[in-house]
């Protein structure tokens, strides 16, 4: 198998991976219903940054580690679903005690964009829900050994798959946040967004939930 052979056999799986609904697709929703469109952008891209630096972990073996020791797995597990809990239940009760609409600039026409402020804390939010899943990383470590072709530099390779991988979700969360902008027209209210901010809440509590208390592998 050589380089491109390997890119493209690794983009089918991966573009396959991105298309299942998850973790990362309800948090760029949310955010693209209820904050502005440079918040979901910036969310997005704090997932891509999130995916490289586990391609490149997984590249120079750190996700080796989390594979092979149970007690780095389940520390990572607990952490990453205690922030998903956290997310999830911070939606939930900013639901019940404040109008959502406050939070959702973008929903009215002539609202300033985002902040620098905003886009940092966007871009941290995908960030760090994707580096708190270990699953991104046992994917990785599972997958990217398997798509180096002989002689070639492991760490370079790492990154060129996590950069398709990148590439593919952002083309994905793009589509995912401009059809988003098209039906928030409908659901700019405060009474959809306080549902979308129950629903989100409650598929990240769930994952956390589900996350934490999967049998150890």
């Amino acid at each position: 198998m050589d380089l491109y052979q390997s890119l493209l056999s690794f983009g089918l799986v991966a573009g396959l991976l991105t298309l299942v609904p998850g973790i990362d697709t309800a948090l760029v929703l949310r955010t693209a219903l209820a904050r502005t469109r440079g918040f979901a952008f910036a969310t997005a891209l704090g997932i891509s940054t999130g995916l490289m630096v586990w391609g490149i972990a997984a590249a120079v073996g750190v996700s080796a580690l989390l594979a092979a020791s149970e007690l780095a797995y389940r520390a990572l597990t607990i952490a990453g679903a205690a922030y998903m809990v956290w997310l999830g239940a911070s939606l939930l009760w900013k639901s019940r005690t404040h109008d959502p609409s406050s939070a959702s600039p973008a929903a009215e026409v002539g609202v300033p964009a985002a902040s620098r402020h905003q886009l940092f804390q966007g871009w941290l939010t995908g960030t760090g829900t994707n580096l708190l899943n270990p699953k991104v990383g046992v994917f990785y470590i599972a997958t990217i050994p398997q798509f180096i072709p002989p002689g070639t530099p492991p760490l370079l390779m790492g990154i060129l798959l996590a950069g398709v991988h990148c590439v593919l979700g952002l083309a994905w969360l793009t589509f995912l946040i401009f059809g988003a902008g098209f039906a928030s027209r409908w659901l700019k209210g405060a009474r959809s967004l306080r549902i979308i901010d129950r629903i989100t809440g409650t598929v990240l509590v769930g994952f956390g939930l589900r996350l934490a208390l999967e049998p150890q592998h």
